[in-house]
C-alpha cells in the first residue's frame, strides 16, 4: 500500500510518501511544497494545488492521509491553512485516492505511543521507524512522514479486526 502524509501549511506543505507491506515501512520519497510569502493568497493556493497534483501523479498513492487543523490562538492563520487543506483535499480527490484524517494527538500516538509527545520525539521516531539517517527537514516534512505512519498503522489494525477496504 502506497501512503501519501500531508502536513498543510500556506508557506510550507510538508509531504512524505511510504510503502507499506506487511510490517514494514519504505520511505519513497519527502519535501515540501514552498510558497513565498507577500504573494496573493490565491497565487500561493495554485503553487500548492500544482505541486499536489504533481505529487499525485507520480506516486499515485493508494491512500492520502492530512493532517487536522488544530488552532487555538491566530484565526487568520487558521483560515489560510485552511484553505491550503482544502487545496490538498482537492487534489487528492480529483486524483481518486481515499483521503483519511488525522489529529495530531492520532499522529503522536501512533508514532510514539504517547499523546503528549514532544515535536523532538516524535522526529526521532519518524527517523526510526522509516530507517533514515537524518531527521527530515523542515520540520512540516518529519510531521507529514508522521501522517503517513499513523496510516499504515491504523490501516494495520483495521486490516486485522477485519474492517480494512481492500482495493482491487
Amino acid at each position: 500500500m502506497r501512503i501519501m502524509g500531508i502536513d498543510p501549511g500556506i508557506a510550507i506543505v510538508g509531504y512524505g510518501v511510504i510503502d507499506r507491506r506487511g510490517n514494514r515501512l519504505t520511505p519513497i520519497d519527502y519535501g515540501s511544497i514552498q510558497t513565498e510569502a507577500g504573494l496573493p493568497t490565491g497565487t500561493r493556493l495554485k503553487q500548492i494545488y500544482d505541486g499536489a497534483t504533481t505529487l499525485l501523479r507520480r506516486y499515485k498513492p493508494d491512500v492520502v492521509a492530512i493532517e487536522k487543523l488544530f488552532f487555538n490562538r491566530n484565526v487568520t492563520t487558521a483560515f489560510t491553512v485552511g484553505q491550503a487543506r482544502g487545496v490538498m483535499m482537492l487534489a487528492a480527490e480529483e486524483a481518486g485516492a481515499p483521503i483519511t484524517e488525522y489529529t495530531p494527538l492520532q499522529v503522536k500516538m501512533a508514532v510514539v505511543g504517547y499523546g503528549q509527545a514532544q515535536k523532538r520525539q516524535i522526529q526521532e521516531m519518524v527517523r526510526m521507524l522509516l530507517g533514515l539517517s537524518d531527521i527530515p527537514k523542515p520540520d512540516d516534512v518529519a510531521d507529514a512522514l508522521g501522517v503517513a505512519i499513523c496510516q499504515a498503522h491504523s490501516t494495520t489494525f483495521t486490516d486485522r479486526v477485519g474492517g480494512g477496504r481492500r482495493r482491487k
